[in-house]
């Protein structure tokens, strides 16, 4: 389906992971590698949360693993080897995965109309490097990750540019993206690809591919 943005549309934030980039399976992937050497049912606990909890830090979710599922303490350091092994893992996959279908259409279509934003759950600075290494800063008015929580980045980008929310629109493929929007008082798309199931409301808006335009 195309969304068609309403006149007085504002502004298009969207996550990175499974909204622009193909990468939600590279970074499971990743999670398995990590805990892997804990036996199978650990791999399979920590490989559950991640599919159940996309777009949170990676960082929350390996605090959950190692408190959580190892019953371990989760030490700063820890949690930043465990990171720095993460990326390691991910940036070259990243780096050469596929758009989402219709997301590169989209940005095209987009650019120049309306500001548009990326809000995404991986660390800001890694963000901006695999932005620009594919040469997608161009289309943003800014690339903004985590530490910072997702509302928060939100509200912030909101007051900083005049824009509401209510004029604006997130568009995500996971729970804490709508959690965001909801957060927010934000409209909301959802992207479920072909044949999965939806984590959203029966009542949200969900499409398999990214297809927004401006109105005529």
């Amino acid at each position: 389906m195309t969304y068609i943005l309403p006149p007085d549309a504002q502004a298009v934030f969207f996550d990175f992971d499974g909204v622009i980039l193909d990468t939600v399976h590279v970074k499971t992937e990743a999670f398995a590698t990590l805990f892997r050497p804990y036996g199978p049912d650990v791999e399979r606990e920590v490989v559950h949360f991640q599919m159940e909890h996309g777009g949170l830090s990676r960082f929350i979710k390996f605090r959950h693993a190692i408190e959580n599922i190892l019953g371990e303490t989760a030490t700063e350091e820890r949690l930043a080897e465990l990171g720095q092994q993460f990326a390691d893992l991910v940036y070259d996959s990243v780096l050469e995965a596929s758009f989402m279908p219709g997301a590169k259409e989209t940005l095209d279509a987009l650019h120049g109309a309306l500001p548009m934003y990326v809000v995404s759950g991986t660390p800001e600075e890694e963000l901006l490097h695999i932005v620009r290494a594919r040469k997608l800063d161009g289309y943003f008015a800014a690339v903004l990750g985590s530490p910072r929580p997702k509302p928060e980045i939100v509200e912030d980008e909101l007051t900083r540019a005049g824009f509401t929310a209510a004029r604006s629109l997130f568009v995500g493929d996971a729970s804490t993206d709508y959690d965001t929007a909801r957060t927010v008082a934000m409209p909301f798309l959802g992207i479920v690809p072909e044949g999965a199931p939806s984590p959203f409301p029966h009542s949200i808006t969900i499409s398999p591919r990214l297809d927004i335009r401006t109105a005529e």
